[in-house]
């Protein structure tokens, strides 16, 4: 396996993609159909050390994020912070289409401004989230009207208000990323249902197998990571489709479970609550009785 390689600054990338020297060190707006590096016949995986925000249409080649595939079709952006890994799969053809928009951003260019701390709270650019934003044409033509204005402003003669001006924008930029992804929960039914589809196979799989006993009841992140989604994506999804949290879906199901053993089985509170994953009976009754409103010895006993 090749080592993947250490980009560390937005002068470096030009010069691993054939780009001209880049007008400013900190910030770079790349148009793809200038890069001049075209993919090879083997994988590439690259780590760069600033953030990458880019709006890719007619992309052909296969990519990973981290160790996940990207969920990536026409016309859509992908976000990167700094030290994340991506690499790229040759396309199966010499054709070579890409074009849009790569916008690089080096954290010291944020560096004392109120952007460099919130940058970090937008969950797009976090490490396991691997669905792109895909983008209406009316969302697209606004986006590129931002970009097109930051490198406006970064062909423009430096002076004391251009870094204010570019962070004003990436700052909007950032903003209508963040309310297109909300409204791809909403417009996006199919995709999203496919996915609670698929944990309720994951949950399923693990409540029927000897795990719950042994490794205790599945978290969050577990969920998540057999899903390829963030754990941040996948409680908004949910809380959009059924008004839960993740943990409140768990919960549920295994309450489901607890009612069937109570109603069926001779099995003891304490040993239903062990074979659930429950390191105490008491958390489980606790919990039995916040969501049914009567212990599991009430609940047994109105089968009798």
């Amino acid at each position: 396996m090749i080592a993947p390689h250490q980009i560390k600054t937005i002068a470096e990338y030009h010069r691993f993609m054939d780009l001209p020297k880049p007008e400013h060190p900190l910030i770079s707006v790349v148009k793809f159909e200038d890069i001049k590096r075209h993919p090879g016949t083997t994988p590439v995986s690259i780590i760069h050390y600033f953030y990458s925000i880019a709006l890719k249409k007619d992309y052909i080649s296969k990519m990973k994020y981290g160790q996940q595939d990207l969920d990536f079709d026409e016309g859509v952006m992908h976000f990167m912070a700094p030290k994340q890994v991506l690499s790229f799969q040759p396309a199966d053809t010499d054709e070579f289409k890409h074009t849009g928009w790569l916008l690089l951003i080096h954290p010291d260019f944020l560096w004392n401004t109120p952007l460099a701390k919130k940058i970090k709270q937008y969950e797009y650019f976090a490490y396991k989230v691997n669905e792109a934003l895909h983008l209406s044409e009316k969302e697209e033509i606004l986006v590129i009207e931002i970009i097109q204005k930051i490198e406006h402003e970064y062909h423009t003669n430096i002076d004391n208000f251009s870094q204010d001006v570019i962070i004003a924008q990436i700052e909007l930029l950032l903003t209508y990323a963040e309310r297109f992804y909300q409204r791809q929960f909403i417009t996006r039914k199919m995709s999203n249902h496919r996915i609670l589809n698929q944990m309720e196979v994951v949950l399923a799989e693990y409540f029927a197998s000897d795990d719950l006993g042994n490794k205790g009841i599945p978290t969050v992140k577990y969920i998540a990571e057999h899903l390829n989604i963030s754990a941040n994506y996948l409680s908004r999804l949910l809380q959009l489709l059924t008004g839960q949290s993740t943990k409140q879906f768990i919960q549920d199901k295994l309450i489901d479970i607890a009612k069937e053993k109570l109603s069926t089985t001779d099995l003891s509170v304490s040993e239903i609550a062990y074979g659930l994953g429950f390191e105490h009976p008491q958390s489980f009754s606790k919990l039995f009785k916040m969501k049914t409103d009567m212990s599991p010895l009430v609940f047994r006993d109105s089968f009798k």
